[in-house]
């Protein structure tokens, strides 16, 4: 099978656009809507016809470009059912289990809430990538506005099932910060001083550090290690439950100002 090829557009202030185009079919989807503009210049600079829209939540960030680029691209909206009253223009509303496609290449749809209470990511397994939206970010994950520690935790353990070679598309340039945070409570990881060294010579170049690689969030990322020992170990809480060492971490983040 032929593989994807996959745009990144930076928008507004540190979201990332995506634009997923198949050259053999010609179909194309962006992956949420953060800057209209953005996209539809992307779209003609490369000359990709857009087919589809598929968002993950609906926060204006990602949503809030969707008519606008309906209007000038006729395309399909795809959104999760669980959000869909409070996204704009949807056409479809998919559920766990379901499937999106370009051509032949085919994206489970998994509902991850936690940051909204209907937050979904798109997964192809055969080519081995995922838009995992404001879930997992590289080192983190997204805050929790909607959702509870207990939903964002079994969240992230879907995501931990892929194949450690999976490439995770987020939505946002959030990983010199993650870093911070995640030296601060894992300061012995040798693994994570090597990774935050290195995305920041990332941006001293000025280049993204988006998309990561599952095994180095399994490594490094604070948000998926709440059951390694080690980790647990560095908060003080060997004996705690996952969902406490999650909890415990997502409030540290949440009021870090490193």
């Amino acid at each position: 099978m032929n593989a994807l090829e996959v745009h990144q557009i930076p928008c507004l202030t540190d979201n990332y656009g995506y634009l997923v185009h198949d050259p053999v079919s010609g179909e194309t989807a962006c992956i949420d809507t953060p800057d209209a503009q953005a996209i539809l210049a992307a779209l003609a600079s490369r000359g990709w016809r857009l087919s589809e829209i598929w968002n993950t939540h609906h926060h204006p960030d990602h949503a809030g470009g969707n008519l606008a680029v309906k209007q000038a691209t006729g395309c399909r909206i795809v959104a999760p059912a669980a959000e869909a009253a409070r996204i704009a223009g949807v056409d479809r509303s998919v559920v766990e289990g379901e499937a999106v496609s370009l051509g032949e290449h085919r994206f489970t749809v998994l509902e991850t809430p936690g940051h909204t209470s209907g937050h979904i990511v798109y997964w192809c397994e055969a080519q081995r990538l995922a838009f995992v939206g404001d879930t997992l970010f590289a080192m983190g994950c997204g805050r929790l506005f909607e959702g509870t520690p207990a939903q964002m935790w079994s969240s992230l353990q879907k995501l931990r099932r892929w194949p450690e070679d999976t490439l995770l598309y987020c939505a946002h340039e959030y990983t010199q910060s993650n870093a911070r945070f995640a030296l601060s409570v894992e300061p012995d990881n040798a693994v994570l001083q090597a990774r935050a060294a290195e995305v920041d010579a990332a941006r001293r170049r000025g280049e993204p550090t988006v998309p990561s690689r599952l095994g180095d969030e399994l490594a490094t990322n604070p948000f998926l290690r709440a059951d390694v020992p080690a980790f647990r170990a560095s908060l003080g809480m060997a004996e705690a439950a996952p969902v406490e060492v999650f909890a415990r971490a997502r409030a540290g983040k949440d009021a870090f100002r490193g």
